[in-house]
């Protein structure tokens, strides 16, 4: 009878130290702070798809072109800098569309047989043009692309001077690109970006009370540099 009464306060002595040990353990963890990251671990987030680009823009065009029924012909084009903006919007790393918004002049000059009629007029153009880009990766800072597009271009405040009246007719014409950004970091980098417009719009013009018709084969390169900014 000792031993069994022995044994019983025994197992009862071991039961009272599991459920203080079990308390204590319950406690430390209740106590145990939540796992913060470290000082200097970088927070890393997914870019905005929107980015936006001012570029100094660089026209320089063909110089080519004909007035309709003047044998000999021809027609040169004043090359212009303008600043251009554009914005982007990224569906992938890769995909990504971009609208460029700029707006310059051009003076129409004769040539050939029609050299005398010297500054034919001036033309204002506004040619937005939407791109489809592809976007290379694995080259870190350094990000090249290229991109093909369409652009329609609209010509206003048109001012003859020695022709009596100019018209250049709004055109749509094909657009490809090929460019690259070095991101200084995650939202600001340099871009340095080259397009060219297939852009040959069809004009009237009166010249000596004569009612004439032509084709201005501007077709210009683009050549832009400027900032990126990535939201």
């Amino acid at each position: 009878m000792a031993w069994k009464r022995g044994n019983g306060a025994t197992r009862l002595a071991a039961a009272v130290i599991l459920i203080a040990v079990g308390q204590q353990a319950g406690a430390a963890d209740l106590a145990q702070p939540e796992t913060v990251p470290q000082a200097g671990t970088p927070l890393t987030q997914p870019p905005s798809p929107w980015q936006i680009r001012l570029r100094a823009l660089g026209v320089v065009t063909e110089d080519s072109g004909h007035v309709s029924k003047v044998p000999g012909s021809g027609l040169s084009y004043s090359d212009t800098v303008t600043p251009e903006l554009d914005i982007s919007y990224f569906f992938t790393d890769n995909i990504a569309a971009e609208l460029i918004l700029g707006t310059t002049y051009a003076n129409i000059n004769g040539k050939g047989s029609i050299a005398g009629l010297g500054k034919i007029g001036k033309v204002w153009l506004l040619p937005p043009t939407l791109t489809l880009q592809y976007h290379f990766t694995g080259f870190g800072a350094f990000k090249p692309y290229i991109g093909a597009g369409v652009n329609y271009t609209i010509f206003y405040n048109q001012d003859a001077e020695s022709a009596q009246a100019l018209h250049v007719k709004n055109t749509f014409g094909a657009a490809l690109q090929v460019g690259f950004d070095y991101m200084l970091d995650q939202h600001w980098g340099i871009n340095f970006d080259v397009k060219k417009l297939f852009l040959e719009p069809n004009f009237n013009v009166t010249v000596g009370g004569a009612r004439l018709k032509g084709t201005a084969k501007l077709n210009p390169w683009l050549i832009g540099t400027g900032l990126t900014y990535r939201f």
